[in-house]
Order: C-alpha cells, then structure tokens, then sequence
C-alpha cells in the first residue's frame, strides 16, 4: 500500500532523517524516531475492564495482575494524546477531546502517581511470585524507577528545538497524522483539540520561563534553525496551514456528512486556528525571540547545573546500562577501526582506489549504484520489504499479524507502529520528495520494516498474556539494538549477496552509529565544538557534510539518545554469540529470536538474564 503526504513538522531541512533510521518518543507518543526512546504507547486489548483510574493507597489488590493493569492504566490516563494515537478512547471510555497537559502542576502530580505506584509496588513479595510475575514486577520496577530518577531532571530538557522531540512539532504531527476524523464526532474532537493549543503552548511557555530562571536555555543555533518553521506557522492565514489541510483531506474521506455539513466544520477549525493555533506560535516566537538573546554558543550538557549528572542520566537511561561516558566513547572508536577494515574488503573488491577518503569513496559508491525519485523510491522501498518479509522465514517463527505499509513524505526515515484496535497498520515512512540514493535504501528498509521495528514492536503488541505495560513500554537500547541487528542479520541472510554497494550502505550506516557514541560523548563531556564533532563524522563515515550537521545538533539538543543503538546491538550480538557457543548443535535461531522479541521490550541486563535462563533450560 502506498501513501504520499507532505508532512512539515520535521523542520528545517532533508538532512535531519536523510536515509537514517527510526525517528523516538517524547512525552508518551510512541513514534519510533531514530526511535525510539524510553516510551510507552498505549496497549489495551478492547475486551479489557480497565478498573480504576487512579491507584489508592492502602487498597488491596487481589492479585499482583491486577495491580499490574490498574496501576498502569493511571498512568495512561495521564495522557490523553497518547490514548488517541493507541486508538484505545473507547475502551478506556474517554472522549477524543482533550490535549495532554503539560503544565507544572500537571507533570508534577503525574510525578507524585508515578512514586505512589512505585512505592505500592515494592510492597507485593517478589519471592511469593510465578516466574513470568517476577519478570514484569522488575521490567515495572526498572521503569518506574527510571521515572523517579528522572524527576531530578525535569526541567533540564530542550521542549522546543528544530527536532520531532519539539512540543510544536509533536503538537502539529499528532493532528496532521494521529488525530483520526472518521466521523462528525471525531471531526468536532479534532476542532475541540484545536481550541486547545493556546493553552497548550501557554503550558510550554510556563516550562520554558522556569529554565530559562534555571539556565537551561539551548545553545544559539537552535533558536536560528528553529525559529523559520515556528515563524511560518505564525504568519500563516489559517486554512494555509497543515492543521487545517490535514482536517480538510480527512474530512473527505468521512461518509455521511453532506458537502454543506463539511463545509460547516472547515469554516470552525478555520476558525479555531485563527483564535488558537495562530496566536499560540505568534506568542511562542515572541518568547524565544528574547530568549535566544541569552543563548551562549556553548553545546554540551556539561553547561547546565548538574550537567554532568543529568548527562550520566542519560546515558543510563537511554542504553539501560551503566556504561560510562568514557567506556561508550572507546567502544565507538574500536567499532569505527572494525568497520572501516571491513569497508575496505568491499571497496578492494570494486577496484577503488586504497588512498582515497571516504567521502569520495562513498560519493562514488553513490553515482555507480544510482537514485530514485518520486514513485521509483517508494516502489523500490516496497519492493525491499516484500523480499523481506518472503525470506527471513529461515529465522524467524514470530511474526506480526499487522501489516506495515510505507509512506511517503519530505524527511522520512521513521517508523510509527500499528494502533492496538487494528484501525491503523505499522507505517514506515520514507523521504520521498527528492533523490535517494539506492545503495543506502535495503538497510534503511530493514531497520524500520522487517526484520526491524515492525517485527519487533508490532509483535510486542500483540503478545497474550502480558502485563498491558509490557506491550507498550520500549527502552531505546533494547529497540534500536534490534533494529541494528535486524540490518546486520539481513546480511548473514543474504540479502546483500550480489549488491556489494547495499553492504557498503550497511556499513555506512553501521559506522554511523558507532561514531555517534564518539561524538556524542564527545560533545557532552569532553568538550568538542559542533565543528570537530562534524569534522569528525564526516571523516569516519564519509556521509554528507550537511546530513552530519543536523546530526551534530540532534545530540546537543537530545543528548545521549544517539548512544544506545550500537550499545543494544553488540548486546544483541554477544548473547547470540554466547547462545551458540555453548549450545552448539543445539542452537535454534528461531529459539533465540523468539527469547529475544517474544517477551516485549527489555532493560538489556534484563534481556540478558532471560537469554542465560534460556541457555540454561537447553543445556
């Protein structure tokens, strides 16, 4: 199935998401982005009672299940953008009509349920449990204590960047590509939601105010790259915006309503963004236009109070390791040095020459292997999946019931899984505005689709018998490992056999990753400037000068993120290594995949617990 939408929210430029990977997870909504961060999505099966909505202390459960589901689903009404992209407001027997508050007092109440269930949890015997109980008591305990932990940093984040992590830029996605209009009511749901942006960007303004007293203002040039998209919006007439577009596209599709009926609702949500979305980025602009004249140029962490430990934070968070920023920092070099030897087999094999950087060598790998624009990309990218989907049977056991479907848009490079009702399939969407150079195409198909994120998170979704928090948490390292390794496992399948310049695009990609731990701990602790960081990548990895730009200003304004992929991947690795070496004829592949996507995500130490209890059970 082929899609097609010119989606502005991803700002600034191609060279954002060029042929990367997955777009990750801010405040709840469960988009994959270079993706995928710590995140939850809403997971619900439309059968289930949902019981409370709030957890009571001193009450008593009649099983830790039941805590489990109800606890939980607190914290999920905490959200109510994220229950509308989950397609779940029915079953939780809400209406479409309310915005996720993000207000001091808001996010520090969600805190406050957050340390009550953590502490209501720790109550229940963990010995007195089932195997598979003990498993999510401590995947619910890491995540909760995870949360906690994060409280100490609330305010040390950047909410408004040139990034999809930007309040403004998930704001506008979640009407433009989440908010469904299938009926009059959920057209009249979408106009409500409209009438609440000012107040949610007043929200926005409130979080920025306290940073800016704290310090915690982003380094200059953010507000330079941020400020064209946000000023585009905020000199707009309202029916020229994507909020009024996307309504109107949506609105055709709605049967029942006649062109008159129609007619009426463009007029109100026209209405609703002249009065509310308008004034809301007109007053956001306002602000960083001031703010930016306290910016410094300064870009790591290390600037902001407790810099060091915030980063530290991150780190720990994003690859659920205790790695430290040094121990990441040497594991990239290393990989870097592995990489490129391996990157020059295959460029001996083509003939090119042994001095020449890589830079030219990839500019060559480039015109040799051809682009595609328009159709031909998304045919291509369809085309690289079906194969996909037809021949990893070899491997895997554990597939998806949903199916994944591509769409194309301007800055592509993410995937978005599959709602939990069934009305929306996983969605891996492709830059698709421009040329795409096809070498580099298979390993970013493999990545977002099959056998990466779509096996792995639609699969997650669609578990039985699994805590409803076990389908729908994810933690970057153990999402963007698989992912990872779902590009390193396409090659021992084959797929690269007679397309030496797609391995070198795997390779590229791979040494991508790698640098990333370089620079980002780099940028964080060591002081590098954007320009050495850049000079860096661009040297060990040979991609374009302004993709690797807006790479660079991705880990200053969303710091250690970048760090987990090739963390979660050499775990992935090692354990299937470890597997194999102890098992030997007994090691099933099928076995170990289904150990390793058939449980939901996993903090890695967890993940490696599970993969040694299944070594043990074979042996």
């Amino acid at each position: 199935m082929r899609f097609f939408k010119n989606v502005s929210w991803i700002l600034l430029m191609a060279l954002l998401l060029i042929g990367c990977e997955s777009a990750t997870e801010s405040g709840g909504q469960s988009t994959v982005q270079e993706g995928g961060d710590e995140s939850e999505t809403a997971v619900l099966s439309s059968e289930q009672e949902t019981g409370e909505t709030a957890v009571i202390e001193g009450v008593e459960y009649e099983s830790i299940d039941d805590f489990f589901e109800e606890s939980y689903n607190a914290l999920l009404l905490r959200d109510p953008e994220l229950l509308t992209e989950a397609g779940l407001d029915e079953a939780f027997g809400i209406q479409q009509a309310e915005l996720t508050n993000i207000s001091d007092t808001y996010i520090r109440e969600t805190q406050a349920l957050e340390k009550s269930v953590l502490e209501q949890l720790l109550e229940f015997d963990r010995e007195a449990l089932s195997h598979e109980q003990q498993l999510s008591y401590d995947f619910y305990k890491y995540f909760l204590e995870d949360r906690v932990n994060r409280h100490e940093f609330m305010y040390h984040n950047y909410p408004v960047t040139f990034f999809i992590t930007s309040v403004n830029s998930q704001t506008e996605f979640f009407f433009t590509d989440l908010q469904p209009v299938t009926s009059r009511q959920e057209a009249e749901d979408y106009i409500t939601r409209l009438n609440q942006v000012d107040t949610k960007f007043d929200q926005l303004l409130e979080g920025l105010a306290i940073r800016e007293e704290m310090e915690v203002i982003p380094p200059k040039f953010v507000f330079q790259w941020t400020l064209p998209a946000i000023r585009q919006v905020a000199n707009a007439s309202a029916r020229s915006t994507s909020y009024y577009s996307a309504f109107s596209e949506k609105l055709n599709e709605v049967e029942g309503l006649s062109d008159e009926e129609k007619e009426v609702l463009r007029e109100q949500a026209a209405e609703a963004i002249e009065a509310s979305v308008i004034p809301a980025y007109e007053e956001l602009e306002a602000y960083l236009v001031e703010l930016e004249k306290k910016a410094t140029t300064d870009d790591g962490v290390w600037k902001l109070p407790d810099g060091e430990a915030y980063y530290n934070y991150t780190l720990q968070h994003h690859t659920t390791t205790s790695l430290s920023a040094d121990e990441i920092h040497d594991l990239g070099l290393a990989e870097l040095e592995r990489i490129q030897a391996e990157m020059r087999e295959i460029f001996d094999e083509l003939g090119y020459p042994e001095n020449g950087n890589l830079s030219i060598l990839y500019g060559r790998v480039v015109q040799e292997s051809g682009t595609l624009t328009g159709d031909a990309i998304i045919e291509e990218y369809e085309a690289i999946i079906e194969h996909a989907e037809e021949n990893v049977g070899d491997v895997f056991d554990l597939t998806p019931k949903a199916d994944v479907v591509v769409i194309g848009v301007q800055n592509g490079g993410y995937y978005v899984r599959p709602s939990v009702d069934g009305s929306r399939p996983g969605a891996f969407y492709a830059s698709a505005f421009g040329t795409e150079a096809r070498f580099a195409m298979p390993t970013l198909a493999y990545h977002e689709a099959i056998p990466g994120h779509h096996f792995q998170l639609a699969i997650m979704q669609e578990l039985p018998n699994l805590p409803s928090f076990r389908k729908g948490v994810s933690f970057t390292g153990y999402v963007e490992g698989w992912a990872l390794y779902a590009e390193y496992l396409a090659s021992e399948l084959g797929f690269y056999e007679d397309d030496p310049y797609g391995d070198l695009g795997r390779l590229q990609a791979e040494a991508f990753r790698a640098a990333r731990l370089v620079v980002d701990t780099g940028i964080h602790t060591k002081g590098w400037t954007f320009n050495e960081a850049v000079d860096f990548m661009v040297e060990e990895t040979g991609l374009p000068q302004r993709m690797v730009q807006g790479q660079i200003a991705r880990y200053i304004v969303w710091p250690g993120q970048s760090t987990a992929y090739k963390v979660g991947m050499i775990k992935m690795l090692d354990l299937r290594q470890e597997a194999e070496a102890q098992l030997g004829d007994q090691f099933d592949i099928k076995a170990f995949h289904n150990v390793v996507i058939g449980q939901g995500s996993l903090p890695l130490d967890m993940l490696e617990t599970e993969v040694r209890n299944y070594i043990a059970e074979q042996e």
